[in-house]
């Protein structure tokens, strides 16, 4: 994890549950995405000097020494991040959050790995999720992107009575949280407590399988969230 989202709603849905409104004006269409892969353009916000921005930023990040050498890491993990060569120039100045509304993984059988059963992660509440991320984004909304550009999604461990399928999710944080996530000002110490200490619990979390389908990135489509009732596992 985390290795597919969903992010289908309205961008105004999420900067209303977020409780601040992006500056450079929110696209009026849902955003309609329910099976958004790595290495694509996604909606993320990110604190600019006048203010909050919601932009297309590439899913993937590696420094500018890393490039080429190995895939754009899309992931880091929440105990390593601030202090890893890898994230450690993005930790102070590019924090940001992956607005979203749930994330997919897949039930492997333990006898035939070949076989899995993707489900669907998303907040017993229904409410928009805030994904701590971190990344590398132009700035003073300069929309032509950089060589380089992009971002990776915080994970943390998934904790006792998560669905027993991975070790590792996203770090969801709360409105709340999310916008001190955000705050330029905030010490990288402080930053560090808040990924280690701050994620929301298991108990905020539900859980179901999904079609199969959504294992292939060129299927889209609100048919890709529905319950199944007939899960190979």
């Amino acid at each position: 994890m985390c290795g597919r989202i969903t992010q289908y709603r309205y961008p105004i849905e999420y900067a209303e549950a977020l409780g601040q409104i992006p500056i450079g004006g929110l696209s009026p269409e849902p955003i309609g995405r329910y099976n958004v892969p790595p290495q694509s353009m996604v909606q993320l916000l990110h604190q600019d000097e006048d203010g909050l921005r919601m932009e297309d930023v590439r899913w993937g990040y590696a420094p500018f020494w890393a490039q080429g050498k190995r895939p754009p890491a899309i992931n880091a993990r929440a105990e390593t991040a601030a202090t890893s060569k890898f994230f450690r120039d993005i930790w102070k100045t590019g924090r940001a959050i992956v607005p979203a509304d749930g994330w997919y993984e897949w039930k492997k059988d333990e006898a035939n790995p070949r076989i899995k059963q993707p489900y669907l992660i998303k907040l017993r509440s229904n409410a928009p999720m805030f994904f701590a991320a971190l990344g590398q984004f132009q700035r003073g909304g300069i929309g032509e992107p950089r060589d380089g550009d992009g971002f990776v999604i915080i994970t943390s461990s998934s904790g006792a009575g998560m669905l027993d399928i991975h070790d590792r999710r996203p770090l969801v944080l709360s409105p709340e949280c999310a916008l001190h996530w955000l705050d330029p000002e905030l010490e990288p110490n402080e930053a560090e407590d808040i990924a280690l200490e701050h994620g929301l619990g298991v108990e905020e979390f539900d859980w179901y399988p999904v079609d199969r389908a959504v294992g292939n990135v060129r299927n889209e489509g609100a048919h890709l969230i529905e319950r199944i009732s007939n899960p190979v596992l």
